[in-house]
């Protein structure tokens, strides 16, 4: 049964990090979708990589859950569904030659979503003192920041 109240600080966390797992599948399976969408083949390879790069982010979450001994399950992630949404939106109704701006703009919207999640998930973990969970999460925040830096750099090459 889905827990209706957070009492203290760990549920917080646990939650947290629920919700973490959440935005990062979501994140995989958009990622599809805009590589799928994308007209370029550079752009295309971008989305690939940062695939991957999710992948492990999956990993370093699952890392996290053991060492935290929290159990692995996911919470709702609203945010990210309607991130992925209107991403679909626009998507549908844009004209070939302007796509691989949009999906870099959508996908962009995204990582800013998650470089905040990650910053808020390593408050606690680091005035828990959690050395090893933090620094998992920081390599995901480095991934994150990083891939905003290069869907920024795309978009602006693109846009012209």
């Amino acid at each position: 049964m889905a827990q209706l109240t957070l009492d203290n600080p760990t549920d917080l966390l646990h939650y947290q990090l629920r919700t973490a797992l959440t935005m990062e599948n979501d994140s995989l399976a958009a990622l599809g979708e805009l590589e799928k969408a994308a007209a370029s083949s550079e752009v295309k390879k971008m989305f690939r990589h940062h695939a991957d790069e999710t992948r492990e982010q999956l990993d370093n979450l699952a890392s996290v859950f053991k060492l935290l001994e929290f159990k692995e399950t996911t919470a709702p992630s609203p945010s990210t569904k309607g991130i992925s949404k209107q991403a679909a939106g626009l998507i549908v109704k844009t004209a070939k030659p302007l796509l691989d701006q949009v999906v870099l703009s959508c996908a962009l919207g995204n990582e800013h979503y998650e470089i905040s999640a990650y910053q808020s998930l390593l408050v606690p973990v680091r005035a828990m003192g959690a050395t090893e969970v933090e620094a998992l999460l920081v390599a995901n925040l480095d991934q994150e920041t990083h891939t905003s830096e290069e869907l920024h750099e795309m978009l602006q090459k693109v846009a012209g």
